[in-house]
């Protein structure tokens, strides 16, 4: 970086003789005009003014030219500042692990948890929307007797400009190493994090309708676009969220979904259970065709569907992305509703 602004520094000083000229063109009128009233003048008495004539039009482009050049130097300087800025203020590295510390962890409901971890209050963590990070630790031992690394992706559910902190919601499976090897943290303990990983470029307004379709904690990267949508007041688009869960009691944020639903018109949640009570009032049974047509945007070039869930969701609804973990085929019910892969992500 700095080797970099140094050689745009010593490249200036070539340029500034012509700004400066270009400058004058600004400041005292009219540079052009003068230097074509004195050719001008010389044009009778000299056999030779016309080829002169060229090569002082051809000087004249060099000089814009060169002003352009020097233009875009700055602006270019410009963007390595603000992105190191940017950098020295996010706790997060792409390139390399950071230990942050766990804070504190709270009961979401029976079976999974909110974990709070901490780090310089002066910094934000660094994420785009739509973006994740990666968390890794030593479990278990390998053939060799070396530590096992495990890693594991995440969409942290606090705000992406969140300041000293940021919120990691997590199932903790009987058998999951991660789940259990973070569940079993003690505040003050360190999870070694990196990102951000850039999932789905977010940008206002670019599509009027945006469907997601979430199952268990697969509705953290939906939380993450949603609440993105929904603080900015100048954006308008519209979204719905089908959300499938085993019971009524596995429902993460229920109540922060119901009250962005109540409070904001562009947004409305769809609730599917496999097992529901006696009392339950939302949907009923696997997602199928009829819940997607009644909760989803058609099929629109302004319109895109986000998934996101555990295999057998994934596989129902979109099919899983290709072995390159890239998005592949659409499959499943969407393909069956004639949505293209053009239209559909895949978290």
């Amino acid at each position: 970086m700095l080797s970099t602004l140094l050689l745009r520094d010593a490249g200036t000083s070539r340029y500034l003789g012509a700004a400066s000229i270009v400058q004058k063109e600004d400041n005292g009128g009219s540079f052009a005009k003068d230097f074509a009233s004195a050719e001008s003048s010389r044009e009778a008495s000299s056999p030779t003014a016309a080829s002169r004539g060229h090569g002082h039009a051809f000087a004249a482009s060099l000089v814009l030219g060169a002003a352009a050049f020097y233009s875009s130097l700055q602006q270019v300087a410009k963007g390595l500042i603000e992105w190191s800025v940017g950098l020295a203020l996010a706790a997060l590295r792409p390139n390399e692990w950071v230990d942050f510390k766990l804070q504190e962890t709270y009961d979401v409901n029976h079976n999974t948890k909110l974990f709070r971890f901490s780090f310089d209050p002066e910094k934000n963590l660094g994420l785009n929307v739509a973006s994740c990070l990666l968390a890794m630790a030593d479990i278990g031992t390998k053939e060799d007797g070396s530590p096992k690394k495990v890693i594991r992706p995440y969409t942290p559910i606090s705000p992406p400009d969140s300041k000293g902190y940021f919120d990691l919601m997590i199932k903790v499976y009987p058998q999951g190493l991660m789940s259990q090897h973070i569940a079993h943290l003690k505040p003050g303990d360190t999870l070694a994090v990196k990102g951000p990983i850039p999932k789905l470029p977010y940008e206002p307004n670019k599509k009027k309708q945006i469907g997601m379709i979430a199952g268990g904690t697969g509705v953290t990267p939906m939380l993450q676009v949603l609440d993105a949508i929904l603080s900015n007041p100048d954006d308008n688009t519209q979204v719905s969220l089908v959300f499938a869960n085993t019971t009524p009691d596995d429902i993460l944020l229920k109540e922060k979904l119901d009250r962005l639903a109540s409070a904001h018109p562009n947004f409305k949640v769809f609730y599917v259970v496999d097992k529901p009570t006696e009392d339950w009032k939302g949907g009923r049974g696997y997602i199928n065709k009829d819940v997607l047509l009644k909760a989803l945007p058609s099929p629109s070039d302004d319109t895109v569907i986000l998934v996101c869930g555990p295999p057998g969701l994934m596989k129902l609804i979109s099919g899983d992305k290709a072995k390159d973990k890239s998005q592949g085929e659409v499959e499943g019910l969407l393909k069956d509703l004639g949505y293209p892969k053009e239209q559909v992500y895949k978290f």
